[in-house]
């Protein structure tokens, strides 16, 4: 059975952020946390911390500091939707995030989206406001357990490059 999901978050950015990471919506077990990318067995922080050669930031707090220190904005795509658990496939009525309010307070010149329906979200109904191309990169998500935690390393590494 699907509930009405309204994003709890508020969007991680400062006037220094230069990427932008976008999910689709927060898991039930990151709503419950209270933060980005919060289920145990996602790959999200670990990847990030490889990928700067930094330890993985445990709080909430140590994660806000990690991706601005990164100049790394985060945010995801859906406002509000309907959804079946954390079942992206699902996502139906969906209103937006302002992205394009957001770009406007940044330094932002990228975006990355984390998964195919996060960049489908995005292209369908942020892009022609936004007009920044996004690059979809892999999820991290432990619903995404076939792709081998090496792979998602090398394909986040761009982010590294984009920051510069």
């Amino acid at each position: 059975m699907k509930e009405q999901i309204i994003h709890p978050f508020e969007p991680i950015f400062d006037n220094e952020s230069k990427v932008l990471i976008l999910g689709s919506i927060p898991s039930p077990k990151s709503r419950e946390i209270g933060f980005y990318y919060g289920h145990p067995q996602n790959r999200f922080w670990k990847v990030l911390a490889t990928i700067f050669k930094e330890s993985i930031p445990k709080t909430n707090e140590e994660k806000t500091k990690f991706v601005l220190k990164y100049h790394i904005a985060l945010w995801d795509v859906v406002k509000s939707c309907e959804i079946k658990g954390a079942s992206d496939s699902s996502i139906s009525n969906v209103e937006v995030n302002d992205i394009k309010a957001l770009l406007q307070k940044t330094k932002i010149k990228y975006i990355i989206t984390t998964g195919k329906k996060a960049d489908m979200l995005y292209q369908k109904y942020c892009y022609q406001d936004a007009k920044i191309n996004s690059i979809c990169l892999p999820s991290t998500s432990p619903a995404n357990c076939s792709m081998k935690e090496e792979t998602i390393i090398e394909s986040y590494k761009i982010i590294k490059e984009l920051i510069k």
